[in-house]
């Protein structure tokens, strides 16, 4: 056998059965899993996708919704992001905050203040690793970095718009937005 056919081998062994599992699909952490169930009884996985700039995989992302519902605004889900290079914390916060301003959310006091919570929420990844953000309407939203919680935001407008960045029709990335929803257009 080839040198190169070996080394091809042993690639796709190492890689090959974790990738072709599901693509996109990033599971909820145990210890997430548990108070996301106490808030809103069973989740499971609407839609999921990967997210590509410039041809380079940045993240994995999986919506989940309460078991039974379909996706809607009113009611509570969770987004994880299972990430494939590492990222400050500080430009996560920023690129959310200029997503969040292309969108329309313009008040700049309200940016200011939503950018020191989310610099609270969004630590610094590293490639392999999850974050994982529980929108409660009405509540806000709480965040986990590896099943760990990060952090509470008692802001439903924040949560509104943070949430936005991947959910809105006004999405910079239509296709994932459509991937994440299961590809239904649910609660269009």
């Amino acid at each position: 056998m080839p040198v190169i056919a070996i080394v091809l081998l042993g690639f796709w062994l190492q890689v090959g059965p974790a990738r072709a599992a599901l693509p996109g699909h990033v599971p909820l952490p145990e210890a997430v899993t548990a108070h996301v169930q106490a808030v809103t009884g069973a989740m499971r996985p609407l839609g999921s996708g990967e997210m590509r700039w410039f041809g380079f995989k940045v993240y994995d992302a999986a919506l989940w919704v309460p078991a039974g519902a379909a996706w809607s605004e009113d009611t509570a889900f969770a987004l994880a992001i299972r990430y494939a290079r590492d990222i400050e914390g500080e430009r996560l916060v920023d690129t959310s905050i200029d997503e969040m301003r292309r969108m329309g959310f313009a008040d700049e006091t309200r940016l200011a203040r939503w950018r020191e919570m989310l610099a609270r929420a969004l630590p610094s990844v590293a490639a392999g690793e999850t974050l994982v953000g529980l929108r409660q309407p009405g509540a806000g939203a709480r965040f986990w970095h590896e099943g760990k919680p990060t952090a509470a935001l008692t802001d439903p407008d924040l949560a509104r718009a943070f949430f936005a960045i991947w959910l809105d029709r006004r999405t910079r990335e239509p296709g994932l937005r459509e991937r994440l929803l299961g590809s239904t257009g649910a609660a269009e």
